[in-house]
């Protein structure tokens, strides 16, 4: 065998690195959170195991969980494949979480009109008590992490640093004059010039980028990452819980209105799905299956209110405690949480006072419904022995204490079986 027929061989059997690069983009857009992460981790995988060019991350986001964050810079530190993280369109910003995850990137971008920085971490609340020892390792914690990304990146780690303890934000123009990002890009096209023969350290060492005639492939997430990026999000989770909660609730207590109760029940297994994907605290957790348990035995406990008043500070406490833990930024709106809440409160109550007052009602329906009833006697009824009465159209028996004559009017006094128990009622009324 000739040489030149064992090197046409081993080229039709290797693949040749190159012919099949591509450059990847997906656009990360709102909270980050763990259906973004897992969104993010596969087309990442998927780049690096097709040998693409690039990945390149159009970012616009308000921030999020910080657990998801250090799931997607830890991505991309592992990357062969070069990422680009480019702020864009106009007017889009990379906050908190997303000031980060560009300070991650092997090349970071901003279109004009963009900002980026305000890191610091929130609760429930707004901010962490500032002189709280909490506060304090969740400050250290995350500035360090924001100066070990810059200095990884020749990035300016004193912003970095800013960033997170003082809550600074730059603009484009500011953050490329400060050493945060590499270049302002107006348009992707030119954001791909930018970066054609510019060469960058990834985990396979150094690499040069090569954008030029390039075909560009977006990715897409799947219908099970676009149903995680909508509900693993700990305000969507919450209004979830609660929307569950009030539809099974108002199903119970109106027997047959169905929809109700259908929506409920999904809107409650959406929820409870949502917070498997996210850590929740485990005490804030029982709280709130507490309150469910108050809320059920209400319908079925004659109390007077007091287990609904009971589930509902047993669920706002657990509310509180459930996703308050700033620590990985698993935290609820406080503008969110206290709409839902008392619009929640607002709608139990209504319907505990509804159910109290039917239950206080007369009966309007069986036999206990014509206690109070007014009819006439057909056939006399003597002392000791029963007779006949007409009451609602209908012939019954009927006995008394004293005897009453054929035809005088009667009031039903209660019932025995299918006895009426009756006096004597003057024609006057």
């Amino acid at each position: 065998m000739t040489p030149v027929i064992v090197v046409l061989m081993l080229m039709a059997i290797i693949p040749v690195r190159g012919e099949s690069a591509q450059i990847r983009t997906m656009s990360l857009k709102g909270s980050v959170n763990p259906g973004s992460a897992a969104w993010f981790q596969r087309v990442l995988d998927e780049a690096n195991r097709d040998g693409d060019t690039l990945l390149l991350v159009e970012l616009d986001t308000p921030g999020g969980l910080v657990a998801s964050l250090r799931q997607m810079v830890q991505g991309v530190m592992a990357s062969k494949v070069p990422v680009v993280v480019y702020v864009a369109p106009s007017g889009a910003q990379a906050a908190s979480a997303g000031a980060l995850l560009l300070l991650s990137a092997h090349v970071a971008a901003m279109a004009p009109g963009t900002e980026t920085g305000a890191a610091h971490p929130v609760g429930i609340g707004g901010e962490v008590e500032k002189k709280s020892v909490m506060n304090a390792k969740i400050e250290n914690d995350l500035a360090a992490f924001a100066r070990s990304l810059a200095q990884k990146r020749g990035r300016n780690p004193v912003w970095a640093e800013r960033a997170v303890r003082e809550s600074i934000a730059s603009t484009a123009s500011e953050a490329l004059v400060a050493g945060v990002i590499d270049t302002v890009a107006p348009s992707r096209s030119e954001l791909l010039a930018f970066l054609d023969g510019r060469t960058v350290t990834t985990s396979a060492g150094a690499v040069t980028i090569r954008t030029s005639g390039m075909t560009v492939r977006a990715a897409e997430p799947t219908f099970r990452e676009e149903v995680m990026m909508t509900i693993a999000d700990p305000n969507i989770a919450y209004f979830l819980l609660l929307l569950g909660i009030a539809g099974l609730y108002f199903e119970l207590t109106t027997p047959g209105a169905i929809f109700p109760g259908v929506a409920g029940a999904i809107a409650l297994v959406l929820g409870a799905w949502a917070m498997q994907l996210l850590s929740v605290n485990v005490t804030g957790l029982l709280l709130i299956l507490l309150a469910i348990l108050f809320f059920g035995l209400e319908l079925f406990v004659v109390s007077g209110g007091a287990l609904a008043i009971a589930g509902l500070v047993a669920l706002f406490i657990g509310s509180v405690m459930v996703f308050n833990q700033p620590e990985i930024g698993l935290v609820i709106d406080w503008w969110v949480f206290l709409p839902l809440f008392l619009s929640f409160s607002a709608t139990v109550l209504l319907l505990v006072f509804m159910v109290l007052r039917s239950t206080r009602r007369k009966a309007l329906s069986g036999m206990e419904g014509l206690v109070g009833e007014t009819g006439t006697v057909e056939q006399a009824i003597s002392e000791g022995r029963s007779g006949k009465v007409f009451v609602h159209g209908e012939l019954w028996d009927a006995s008394a204490n004293v005897s009453i004559p054929a035809g005088a009017p009667v009031l039903v006094t209660g019932v025995e079986g299918m006895k009426l128990n009756v006096k004597q009622k003057s024609r006057e009324g």
